[in-house]
């Protein structure tokens, strides 16, 4: 097929698909394309290494992982001093509290570029990268990644130990206005 033919049914797929609104296709797909690199550089690490794949991994580094996953998904894609990161695929948007901000991805023209924009702005999408990062850590240096998914972890119960303060704080303060 030549390069012409296969560019215009690429165009009537993407037409095809989204009809009103431009989604970067081309973008996700080397997204796609750039994960299962990672994910197989990862396997050919552990095959190489000889380190042992655990059959069924153990429910704590479970629940650390998905926590860990959580923390670093929300740091890397929504904290405000992770933004320098961001900013060459977004815009900022507005602030969310909690240090956190609403970013909005830059219309660059580029597919690939809006692609990392969305990836990299969106804790859901993130998650997966990071979960298999850290999962690929689990078996390649498992102490060093459990010490590291622990202070994350760690890190997200103090987050919601200091929204559960602030509330906390907020319902007394109004308990005390009304009584006055």
């Amino acid at each position: 097929m030549s390069e012409s033919r296969l560019k215009q049914k690429v165009a009537r797929l993407r037409q095809a698909y989204a009809p009103h609104e431009h989604r970067p296709l081309g973008g996700y797909l080397a997204a796609m394309g750039t994960y299962a690199g990672v994910t197989a550089t990862i396997a050919g690490l552990v095959r190489v290494t000889g380190r042992p794949v655990p059959e069924r991994p153990a429910t704590a580094d479970v629940v650390l992982l998905a926590v860990a996953t959580h923390k670093l998904s929300r740091l890397l894609s929504k904290d405000a001093v992770t933004s320098p990161l961001r900013a060459p695929f977004t815009r900022y948007d507005h602030p969310i509290g909690s240090g956190e901000v609403m970013e909005q991805v830059r219309d660059t023209g580029s597919p690939t570029r809006h692609a990392i924009g969305e990836l990299l702005s969106c804790p859901f999408c993130l998650a997966v990268w990071v979960a298999t990062g850290l999962t690929g850590g689990l078996v390649l240096a498992p102490r060093l990644t459990r010490l590291v998914a622990t202070a994350l972890t760690a890190v997200a119960a103090s987050d919601f130990l200091q929204m559960g303060y602030a509330l906390a704080q907020r319902a007394a303060d109004g308990r005390h206005h009304h009584k006055n």
